[in-house]
């Protein structure tokens, strides 16, 4: 039966009622951005710091704590605290710069995604605000005093949380209809001793009446016989509300720029964007309160709050003029939505695990907290606006300066919107694999959008992220757009066929452009740089290479292999009801083989890929003078040829016949002059496999995965083989290149060094094994008397399948607790976590260590580490 959630979804998406106008669509970090950057050398991060945010006004977007906005981010709604001792308001999420960590980037907060729906009818949010002064100083100094071979410095080292002294401040918001949100702010002391907080709900208009010729919006107040609120005008959305119980003083100022404060210039007026915090922190009023309008405005609430007791302030935005915003129907309102989104989220368990279920409840929330508005326009940030001076002259030839048809103006799934504010085109691909799970139609536009006219470049290239737009980021839209053709057939018995004809169309441009770009020997063995694997290679690998040589990649070469594959799979799908796409399905199949034959092969005059002694498949460096230098590094990027594989069912190749024949052709008369045709032979239920990898590599490659030694951890599968324990050296040229294993944090500085492919667990290309054991079990390997070692070099043999549910189960248990109560992904803080207000809350990690699983990098990667969700859902059937 479907759902009331559903039923919003269907509403939504048929344009008959827009559900989706608000959302949790405000950034967490503005500030540090490319997008904010104006300055000449491109150092984002000192352009405009966490310092300056609370004066400055923002270009491309705003931000704050567990906060709400329109689709446009016109309108903004977010929370503000002091706890009377901090030196600055909360405002918006604190954290280190790439350059003050010593491993990066690094937010030091401590808050958590609780519920939300795909329609955002029901959301809920939990930060966890110290009662202390909060060790902002501490923070900064303590990790600018580590290497890059200690850890990083967190703020529950601090000992801050110790006796309860805290306040947990959860913000919940729930939808009585597509323009009014009720909202509620419940403050908790879980302290044994009454405390005192203030706390701000604050509401602002974007500014863009400071950067061009605009009408100015206006927050203003209001009565409505003893009813207080404030309505907002402005020309880009319709007039809103908002209510709010009775506060102690309400504040008014302008969300502008404070020059004074940062540039030493006169101000034209002193109602500024910092001004609440300077009333607040110096408990002066006399000008906040001065006024009865302005752009930015916040009731303000002076609390004590008994030991272990707690306070709820209501508020409630709407188009709407209400007498009684906060009758009973407020309450029912919230129960409804509640019990809504407990029905919605039941409705998708397929397991009586109820732990299992929680885990990926949470996956699911975190992944809608992070749906952010993201405006970044290229042409307008290069040239400058009118009513601000212009840019330095060397940004026309600096960062992003040759993508000026990029012009993103959308909601969009982001990686982690503090530490990855901005999309990332990979990151993207996977997360909409696990939106289609919850909301499919939002998982197509999502895609989709990669592809259209305004962010594919007229080359073909799609976007890779704002720090570099031309990087080139694995090719995965065509895989992401087949999972969620069929998580959405799954689901509703229905193929959307037309989906996949339109995402085929604008991938063909962007196959040929990698083909054109990405193979500079024209020999099928692909290059591609970064890849997005960052620190993985001995050297940089998109511009490190000795020599000004070239490196033909295993994993550019793979994930082309893995391209083809999926979009043969794509117009194979298509031809079932467009035979016009079976021309397609052939020319992917011969794009697909020699492919396979370039990795595969080994002659007299060329260093192949493989190397026979090893059972592995290595990267190939070019120097100028044509010497070639095979990397013997055994990492991700080798093994994943296995992920290039295609399990074709006998259904579906008798209803083409034109691409089965060609299919029998090549096997007929190309024996001969291919060395490696990696199309293995029809097997007993006339049933067909294409794999990068032949039977016996195959087999050899498997053998290495599964080894504890190398690839296999408890908790999934390491980036790079732990036998680099003891470094692997290469000298070229006189210099020494070098790369160990590090199953944690990184100990090098490549792309920033904040994420770490040398050694520690992925969600995503762990989720490709998987899935890549299970297509082989479906074929020759999948009979009863073709087993593997698990691990191997035990005696515990098991079939592929069984293999692949025994590695998601080890992924999953990352964040599933053990005898003792404790998850592995908290293993640096085992205690905190076994507290009664900590224990059910879980973080999802950017990535994890290989040896103990606990979380490392970005603390709220819902991204792609929300791939947990699908992994449960699709493979434990507990």
């Amino acid at each position: 039966m479907e759902t009331e959630e559903e039923k919003r979804l269907s509403e939504n998406y048929s344009k008959k009622k827009d559900w989706l106008k608000w959302g949790p669509y405000l950034s967490e970090r503005q500030w540090g951005t490319v997008r904010e950057d104006y300055s000449a050398d491109g150092s984002a991060w000192d352009y405009l710091s966490h310092d300056d945010a609370r004066s400055r006004t923002y270009r491309w977007g705003e931000d704050g704590i567990a906060g709400l906005s329109d689709h446009y981010c016109n309108v903004c709604f977010a929370i503000t605290l002091w706890n009377g001792k901090d030196p600055i308001l909360k405002e918006r999420m604190f954290g280190l710069t790439g350059p003050e960590g010593n491993h990066g980037e690094d937010v030091k907060e401590l808050y958590y995604y609780l519920e939300n729906t795909p329609s955002h009818s029901y959301m809920k949010h939990l930060y966890k605000y110290p009662q202390a002064e909060y060790p902002y100083k501490d923070l900064v100094e303590t990790n600018g005093q580590r290497g890059r071979d200690d850890r990083e410095y967190e703020l529950l080292d601090i000992g801050i949380f110790n006796d309860n002294k805290y306040f947990d401040v959860f913000t919940e918001y729930a939808k009585a209809d597509v323009e009014d949100v009720l909202i509620k702010i419940t403050i908790c002391n879980r302290a044994e001793e009454d405390a005192e907080i203030y706390v701000l709900p604050t509401l602002w208009c974007r500014n863009f009446w400071s950067f061009k010729e605009e009408e100015k919006p206006f927050i203003k107040a209001q009565h409505n016989g003893d009813v207080e609120f404030v309505t907002v005008g402005n020309t880009h959305i319709n007039d809103y509300n908002l209510y709010f119980e009775e506060a102690d003083r309400l504040l008014f100022t302008e969300n502008e720029t404070n020059a004074e404060r940062l540039f030493n210039t006169e101000n034209d007026h002193p109602f500024k964007k910092d001004l609440f915090h300077n009333a607040v922190i110096n408990n002066d009023y006399s000008l906040a309160g001065q006024n009865k309008s302005g752009t930015k405005f916040s009731p303000l609430y002076k609390i004590t709050i008994k030991a272990g007791g707690s306070k709820t302030i209501k508020l409630r935005l709407t188009n709407k003029q209400l007498k009684t915003p906060f009758t009973s129907n407020f309450d029912a309102i919230f129960k409804k939505r509640i019990k809504e989104c407990n029905d919605f989220y039941e409705s998708k368990n397929l397991s009586d695990n109820e732990e299992l279920n929680k885990i990926k409840r949470q996956a699911f929330a975190g992944l809608l907290w992070n749906k952010q508005y993201y405006n970044y326009e290229i042409d307008t940030w290069l040239d400058g606006d009118p009513k601000q001076p212009a840019p330095p002259e060397q940004r026309r030839s600096g960062r992003n300066s040759d993508w000026r048809t990029l012009r993103n103006h959308d909601v969009m799934s982001m990686p982690d919107s503090w530490e990855y504010p901005w999309y990332a085109a990979w990151d993207s691909a996977f997360q909409c694999t696990t939106f289609a799970h919850i909301d499919a139609e939002f998982a197509k536009q999502q895609l989709l959008l990669f592809t259209r006219e305004w962010y594919m470049a007229p080359s073909g290239q799609v976007p890779a992220y704002e720090w570099s737009f031309g990087d080139v980021n694995p090719p995965v839209q065509a895989w992401a757009a087949l999972e969620i053709y069929k998580t959405d057939k799954k689901k509703t018995g229905k193929s959307d066929v037309d989906f996949l004809k339109r995402i085929f169309n604008k991938l063909s441009l962007n196959f040929s452009w990698w083909v054109n770009r990405e193979d500079s020997s024209g020999n099928n063995v692909f290059e591609g740089g970064f890849l997005g694997l960052d620190n993985i290679g001995l050297f940089d690998r998109s511009h490190g290479v000795p020599d000004d040589g070239y490196l033909e990649q295993v994993d550019g070469t793979s994930w082309m292999a893995l391209y083809c594959l999926n979009m043969l799979e794509i117009s194979l799908e298509i031809s079932k009801v467009d035979n016009t796409f079976e021309d397609m399905s052939v020319k992917f199949f011969g794009h697909f083989v020699y492919i396979a034959e370039a990795l595969n092969k080994i002659s007299d005059t060329t260093v192949g890929a493989w190397n026979e002694k090893d059972g592995f498949f290595y990267d190939k460096l070019t120097l100028s003078d044509g010497t070639q230098i095979p990397i013997e590094v055994k990492s991700i990027s080798g093994m994943l040829s296995l992920t290039a594989v295609l399990f074709i069912d006998r259904e579906t190749l008798d209803q083409l016949p034109k691409f089965k024949k060609s299919v029998q052709w090549f096997k007929d008369y190309k024996k001969e002059t291919l060395s490696y045709l990696v199309i293995n032979d029809f097997n007993d239920n006339n049933e067909l496999l294409f794999s990068l990898v032949p039977k016996k590599r195959q087999e050899i490659l498997i053998n290495t995965l599964l080894s504890e030694g190398q690839f296999l951890s408890q908790y999934g599968i390491r980036s790079l083989s732990k036998e680099y324990i003891k470094p692997y050296c290469l000298t070229i040229d006189g210099h020494e290149y070098q790369i160990n294993y590090e199953p944690a944090e990184s100990s090098t500085t490549l792309f920033g060094g904040n994420s770490n492919w040398r050694g520690p667990i992925w969600f995503p290309l762990s989720y490709l094994f998987v899935q890549a054991l299970r297509k082989f079990s479906n074929y020759h390997l999948r009979d009863a008397g073709t087993k593997f070692q698990f691990p191997h070099g035990s005696d515990n043999m098991l079939g592929l399948k069984d293999i692949s549910e025994e590695l998601s189960k080890r992924l999953v248990n990352i964040f599933v607790t053990d005898d003792n109560g404790d998850r592995p992904v908290n293993a640096l803080h085992k205690m905190q976590y076994r507290d009664e207000h900590f224990k059910d809350y879980v973080l999802f990690y950017e990535y994890f260590d290989g040896d103990n699983g606990r979380g490392v990098g970005a603390s709220h990667q819902l991204g792609w580490t929300a791939l947990v969700a699908n992994l449960i859902e699709e493979y434990i059937n507990e």
